[in-house]
C-alpha cells in the first residue's frame, strides 16, 4: 500500500505542481509539497482497500506546515486527473479559507528600532544579585551537610 501511495502521489505532484517535493511522513503516508504556491497535500492510507486519506493544508512562514484544513477519502483506483481534481478542489477551499483570515487581521505595526545587545540589555540590573530563593536553597543544603557531620563526628568532641 505505502509503495503505490508513495508512486501516485509522485504522478499527482507532476500534474499538480512543477516544483515539488515528495517525502513519507511518519504515519506510513505521502506528502507533495509545494513550496512556491505554499501548500501541501498528504495521501495516508485508511482501512479501506485501494483508498486514501487525502488532506491539504498551508505552508506558514517559517517554512512549517500548518494542520490539515480540509480533508477526503479518495479512491486510488480513479485516474490520476480525477485525484489531481480532487486535490486542486481542496487546494482552493483551503486558499478561500486562508484569505478572509489574512485580510481581516491587524494591521501590521511599525517595528520599533533595535536597541544595543550587549551585557544587561535584556533587562536592567537590580541591586541584589542573588535571590531569597536561592538563599533558601544555600541554607537547606548548609544544614544536610551540618547534620551530616554532626552524624558522623557528633560523638568525638
Amino acid at each position: 500500500m505505502q509503495a503505490q501511495l508513495r508512486e501516485t502521489a509522485t504522478e499527482l505532484a507532476a500534474v499538480l505542481w512543477r516544483e515539488h517535493t515528495v517525502y513519507r511522513e511518519r504515519g506510513g503516508g505521502v506528502v507533495i509539497r509545494g513550496d512556491h504556491v505554499r501548500r501541501w497535500i498528504s495521501l495516508a492510507p485508511t482501512g479501506g482497500k485501494d483508498q486514501a486519506l487525502v488532506r491539504a493544508g498551508r505552508i506558514l512562514d517559517g517554512g512549517t506546515t500548518a494542520p490539515a484544513r480540509l480533508e477526503a477519502v479518495v479512491d486510488l483506483t480513479a485516474g490520476t486527473a480525477e485525484l489531481a481534481a480532487v486535490c486542486r478542489r481542496l487546494l482552493a477551499e483551503t486558499a478561500a479559507e486562508a484569505a478572509p483570515s489574512a485580510a481581516g487581521s491587524r494591521p501590521v505595526r511599525a517595528s520599533r528600532p533595535a536597541r544595543a545587545k550587549g551585557p544587561g540589555a535584556a533587562r536592567p540590573r537590580r541591586g541584589r544579585h542573588t535571590g531569597v530563593g536561592s538563599w533558601v536553597v544555600l541554607l537547606c543544603v548548609g544544614g544536610v551537610v551540618a547534620l551530616w557531620a554532626y552524624s558522623v563526628f557528633g560523638g568525638a568532641y
